[in-house]
């Protein structure tokens, strides 16, 4: 028996819900509806029109309707009235398979066919700036290694406690905020969940942290390259898969801690790398982050080969602990269902074909990367990873090759806007048009 929201928002005083999904492009999209309305909504949706976001359709298609997903239910720690759900798309009767959430629905059920489910946690980091944009909001943060600095993060404590209280409110379990790599940004983690949960949390993370950096008189980016000499956001992964309570990634017999399906899931990621960074690594200022120069700190921390080790950060998949891996080729502009849905499609392809990922390196890839000159690399440009995509057949038929040419199709128009503008060169300054474009991603 589903929640009854129009109860559940009389016994704890909501006024209005947004009722909320996210398209193709990572955007947040929402109505604001009455709680005296929600019993209908709750039933048959919220509608919309797919042709006003980034969705694949024609102001002549039918309206869409956002179906409310009650255990999504988040009440907004910093106005009470207000009610946060997240939403699943659905027209003529059938749900819409070119949107996010379902889309990672999907490959939810894919794994639960081999009686599994994906657990995860992200790691999300992004930039507090000038209203503007065009430069990081702490003149006095200027370490060439900041990171970690306690000045700096304590400088912005009345923000980040802000940001910190409001998870404990709800129940996230986070556990640890700092002052990352670049200066002027800023990381905050908590408790890694199911993988629906994770996703819906990080799409609300990323609003809460930009709605009270506003309060604050600050502007939050997740931007992935918002400055060309310091470090870019990064939004790293830790996957995990798991039967019931026990966690089928752990062997602690291996040398890493990983079991035989975790090795074949990781190597189906690796496999699939280059094509799935056209959902980690969606924007065109995302080439900046990968495969770019040192920063002003000494290093990227982003890869560009297609490599795993243990505890190390150089490469693509790091193993720090038995039991999982982190994916650290993802960055700040990923849709989060996306996050989820690119690595479960690329880890049940392991799963079903028994993807071995070769042996670990255990090198400095940032020093050493010309000693394995026969790595994969990963796509240098947006348009090479949308090749990349089209042409990968698992993920075609992973997400339905409607769905994927709906995606390319989009992102190209956005390329083709861009390249009528501008050039795209990591070795000159960030355009205008990635600034306008991208820092509210």
């Amino acid at each position: 028996m589903p929640k009854n929201l129009f109860q559940i928002a009389k016994s704890k005083k909501i006024k209005y819900f947004l009722i909320s999904f996210v398209d193709l492009f990572g955007v947040l999209r929402s109505k604001l509806v009455p709680a005296q309305a929600i019993k209908e909504m709750q039933k048959n949706g919220a509608g919309f029109a797919g042709f006003a976001a980034w969705l694949d359709m024609s102001p002549a298609d039918s309206d869409m309707f956002g179906i409310p997903d009650p255990d999504s239910l988040i009440q907004l720690p910093w106005n009470k009235e207000v009610g946060w759900l997240a939403s699943d798309l659905w027209m003529n009767g059938k749900p819409v398979e070119a949107s996010p959430r379902v889309m990672l629905k999907n490959q939810i059920k894919k794994l639960k066919q081999h009686n599994l489910n994906m657990k995860s946690g992200v790691e999300c980091e992004y930039f507090l700036t000038s209203p503007d944009g065009s430069s990081i909001a702490d003149p006095r943060d200027t370490q060439s290694k900041p990171c970690y600095d306690q000045s700096a993060l304590m400088r912005r404590y009345d923000l980040i406690k802000e940001i910190c209280d409001c998870m404990i409110d709800m129940g996230w379990g986070p556990y640890q905020n700092d002052h990352e790599d670049a200066n002027g940004q800023f990381e905050m983690n908590w408790d890694y969940s199911d993988c629906l949960k994770t996703a819906d949390r990080q799409t609300f993370f990323k609003y809460m942290v930009k709605t009270l950096a506003e309060k604050h008189g600050l502007r939050a980016t997740f931007m992935p390259k918002p400055f060309e000499n310091l470090t870019g956001n990064g939004c790293h992964a830790h996957i995990s898969v798991w039967e019931g309570n026990k966690n089928k990634f752990l062997d602690k017999s291996d040398k890493l801690g990983l079991s035989k399906i975790a090795y074949n899931f990781l190597g189906g990621v690796m496999k699939n790398a280059s094509s799935l960074s056209a959902f980690f690594n969606p924007t065109i200022n995302s080439y900046r982050r990968i495969n770019a120069p040192p920063t002003k700190s000494g290093a990227t921390w982003s890869p560009s080969s297609i490599s795993y080790t243990g505890n190390n950060r150089t490469h693509m998949i790091r193993i720090p602990d038995p039991g999982r891996f982190e994916l650290r080729l993802m960055d700040g502009s990923v849709n989060p269902y996306l996050l989820q849905a690119g690595v479960l499609a690329a880890g049940i392809e392991g799963l079903n074909k028994k993807i071995n990922p070769g042996k670990p390196l255990h090198c400095n890839m940032y020093e050493e990367s010309d000693k394995y000159p026969n790595l994969s690399k990963l796509p240098n440009e947006l348009g090479e990873s949308l090749n990349k995509i089209t042409d990968n057949k698992v993920i075609n038929e992973a997400f339905g090759k409607n769905v994927i040419d709906s995606y390319v199709k989009l992102k190209k128009i956005e390329l083709k806007e861009f390249n009528s503008k501008e050039k795209f060169d990591k070795s000159k300054p960030i355009t205008k048009w990635e600034r306008q474009n991208t820092l509210d991603c």
